[in-house]
């Protein structure tokens, strides 16, 4: 059995995890967290556009031109800004945890909206996330603010995070996905930008912004995408679960955070209903950009 496949899902986790470090290194040098998410966008759509024109993807139009564009401000602009605040309040290790509630607002969305039935498997997940939040926000930990706001804006990017499942479950198979980021990642920078006080920028903040485009999100969607085309995609979404693991490590290397031992076992929780929930079914474990 090849290792090619894993090799790409392992690495595509590996550049999110770095989301919340470049996010702090770049917060670290004067720019907030809007004007962050503005410039993400901005530069990936910029990559996503070169890429949807390379490859000739046809672009989506009419009514489903119209949700790419609320999806962009939903999953784009809202996403990638509470996801920065969630970093700027709480620390990276927890944003990174908080994050992976997402499948279990799928869940719970999808049985609202979509009527999908929620099976045992299901409601064990969602518990099992909930059960971990709440471990987290009671064990807390060192470096790591847990509060109304740090909890608050992480749930907030797991539930806006949520959007690019639901979207991706009608549109991903009927476009290529780089025409769609395309679209969504320019109208998600325009969203952001009345809400930017752009700030003086040195070249070490310039650096964390294009590593947070262009790696954290541009390449790490081309590896995972290439992944997908070699393995099963609940393994892979199984894989892509490396991703707060890996970035709780490396905020504890370098910022000197370290989850307490209760928001711990949380943490396992939280990571054990997304891997759970991952294996209800293949068609939910889809091309994403984090």
């Amino acid at each position: 059995m090849t290792l090619k496949g894993p090799l790409l899902i392992a690495g595509a986790a590996a550049l999110w995890s770095l989301l919340g470090i470049l996010g702090k290194v770049a917060q670290a040098e004067g720019i907030g967290p809007a004007e962050i998410s503005f410039w993400r966008a901005a530069l990936a759509g910029v990559c996503f556009v070169v890429h949807a024109v390379a490859i000739r993807a046809r672009a989506p139009r009419g009514r489903d031109l119209v949700t790419t564009v609320a999806f962009g401000l939903v999953g784009v602009s809202l996403f990638y800004s509470a996801y920065q605040f969630a970093v700027r309040e709480g620390g990276a290790s927890l944003a990174s945890v908080l994050l992976y509630t997402a499948p279990a607002f799928v869940a719970l969305l999808s049985w609202v909206l979509l009527k999908e039935r929620l099976t045992g498997r299901t409601l064990l997940a969602v518990v099992g996330s909930l059960t971990g939040i709440a471990l987290v926000s009671l064990g807390g930990g060192r470096g790591v603010a847990v509060s109304v706001s740090s909890v608050g804006w992480g749930l907030t990017s797991a539930l806006t995070y949520s959007a690019v499942y639901l979207y991706g479950t009608f549109f991903f198979d009927r476009y290529r996905p780089p025409a769609l980021f395309a679209i969504a990642m320019p109208v998600g920078a325009l969203g952001l930008l009345p809400w930017v006080p752009f700030a003086h920028k040195s070249t070490t903040a310039w650096l964390a912004l294009a590593g947070l485009a262009i790696l954290c999100t541009y390449v790490a969607y081309v590896l995972y995408s290439a992944g997908l085309r070699l393995l099963a995609a609940t393994r892979a979404s199984v894989i892509a679960s490396l991703e707060p693991v890996l970035a709780s490590l490396l905020a504890m290397a370098l910022f000197g955070e370290r989850l307490g031992i209760v928001a711990i076992g949380g943490a396992v929780l939280v990571i054990g209903a997304a891997v759970l929930l991952a294996g209800k079914s293949a068609e939910e474990a889809h091309p994403r950009v984090e």
